[in-house]
């Protein structure tokens, strides 16, 4: 089974052609878009808004673990104690 539909597959490859050509801009910046990576993230990020087959973001899940996490002291310092 396929892990990208061909909609993804083929804005991807519309992306990647754009940036090659210097036509690519990346969100409201509207800067020329150079790094091959960010060219298929910007492909994949407009199949999604169209609702192709297209597997959830990594980033999403690793954000949401690591706010759950809680904050442990640094140290054994109580509160009130005095060094002397």
């Amino acid at each position: 089974m396929a892990k990208y539909s061909k909609e993804a597959q083929n804005k991807v490859e519309r992306s990647m052609h754009e940036m090659k050509e210097g036509q690519l801009k990346s969100g409201r910046s509207d800067k020329k878009v150079t790094n091959p990576k960010q060219a298929i993230a910007i492909g994949l990020s407009e199949a999604r808004e169209e609702g192709a087959k297209v597997p959830r973001k990594a980033g999403s899940s690793k954000a949401a673990h690591n706010s759950t996490k809680t904050s442990g002291s640094t140290g054994s310092h109580k509160a009130g104690a005095s060094h002397k």
